[in-house]
């Protein structure tokens, strides 16, 4: 795997490379490393839920608050836990067991529907309040 870093050309190659590498080794180890890929899996699921209700748990705050003009830490919260999520999904994605699709994504669900929730609550909060 190494010889073959020196003949990727671009960073979304680098990219795709590095999840097919993670897939790989997820697919050939055995044992102790299966439970370890596993481990990764459960908290990378819980890291999503929790960034997901502070992001909505941030904007559903600003229903609290007069209009201001600045957007204040809240905001400053809820963009950093959007940002924080993306890391964390490719980390779920990467360590997801794709044997068991429908059981391994259903954890997806009440993140999925905490940010639909709070993207929803933030054009109401910022185009009609």
């Amino acid at each position: 795997m190494l010889r073959e870093m020196d003949f990727i050309e671009s960073d979304w190659a680098a990219l795709f490379w590095a999840i097919g590498s993670v897939k790989s080794l997820t697919s050939s180890r055995k044992g102790s490393d299966i439970m370890r890929v596993q481990q990764i899996n459960r908290v990378s699921s819980r890291v999503l839920i929790v960034l997901s209700l502070v992001a909505l748990l941030a904007v559903l705050s600003g229903y609290l608050q007069p209009p201001q003009p600045d957007e204040g830490a809240a905001g400053h919260i809820f963009q950093l836990s959007i940002v924080a999520l993306v890391p964390i999904v490719l980390l779920f994605f990467a360590s997801v067991n794709w044997k068991e699709p429908l059981r391994s994504t259903r954890v997806l669900a009440v993140p999925a529907t905490a940010l639909v929730l709070a993207f929803s609550a933030l054009y109401y909060l910022e185009h009609y309040r």
